[in-house]
């Protein structure tokens, strides 16, 4: 049985076997814990310390995977592959990478194959979405700064991982995008447009890496991680999603299981959206 728990300890989700019907219409033990099985599997998530990628991270643990937590803030990554390792006993690897800067990605693919000797799933995860005064104010490294880490990352680590995962006879690659990139504000332009280019890539990647490394996208909408702090979550600020709320970060794991398991071993190049029914 795959069981997490909600980072704030609020609620409980598990993948119990019990309560999954085959398609016989069985219920027998096993079934469940089968399809979304990773034991032994190699999960690495950018930006896996924090937030959703953190969420994800324990999620492939606690399904079996031993996991690479990549971030910037090394001491966070410590602090969360020592939570994993004493809760679910799997191996957690701490690496400290900035995902925008291209030169350090070999880096961390290196140290990764080096530890595990493979890389079974590759969740981009990484993001950032800076504010600004006005689309005027924006500056050229504001703007890089944001296409590199949501997209020229990804693109580099997909690519270097990707032939490897195909050497190897198989993986699956998710690129965490965000529903922005179809229904781009103002006030957050740079980051959806490069998230938009993220869905092009994971199109892209499927055919180029095809047919054993399937390669999506997990678009997520409105989730309270720490960076919705900076938004006004009030009145009717939701009440244009069909579910009325935001998502709490637990609610992605049964998206990111399902792309990165054997459960979605025909599909590849889609868009899968968690985002509360976003119109």
């Amino acid at each position: 049985m795959c069981a997490f728990l909600d980072r704030a300890g609020a609620t409980l989700w598990l993948v119990r076997a019990s309560a999954w019907r085959g398609p016989t219409g069985r219920t027998d033990m096993g079934y469940a814990d089968d399809l979304f099985d990773l034991t032994d599997r190699v999960v690495l998530v950018t930006g896996g310390s924090r937030g959703l990628g953190r969420e994800m991270a324990f999620a492939a643990a606690e399904c079996g995977a031993d996991v690479v937590i990549a971030s910037r803030d090394i001491d966070s990554c410590v602090v969360t592959a020592e939570e994993i390792a004493a809760s679910t006993g799997r191996d957690a690897f701490p690496y400290q990478v900035h995902v925008g800067r291209w030169e350090q990605l070999d880096g961390l693919v290196d140290s990764t194959y080096e530890r595990f000797g493979k890389v079974d799933v590759l969740i981009n995860n990484a993001g950032m979405s800076p504010l600004y005064d006005s689309l005027s104010s924006v500056t050229e490294k504001l703007f890089d700064a944001v296409v590199n880490l949501n997209l020229k990352g990804p693109f580099r680590l997909s690519s270097l991982i990707g032939e490897r995962m195909v050497a190897d006879g198989g993986g699956s690659i998710i690129n965490v995008s965000s529903t922005g990139s179809l229904r781009p504000d103002p006030y957050m332009l740079p980051y959806a447009a490069a998230k938009a280019g993220l869905n092009a890539l994971t199109e892209g990647l499927a055919k180029a890496y095809g047919p054993t490394v399937r390669v999506n996208t997990l678009m997520a909408g409105p989730f309270l991680t720490d960076v919705s702090k900076a938004w006004d979550v009030g009145g009717d600020s939701f009440s244009h999603l069909a579910v009325r709320r935001p998502g709490q970060p637990s609610e992605i794991v049964g998206a990111a299981l399902f792309l990165a398991s054997d459960a979605s071993s025909f599909t590849t190049g889609s868009i899968l959206r968690a985002d509360g029914g976003i119109p």
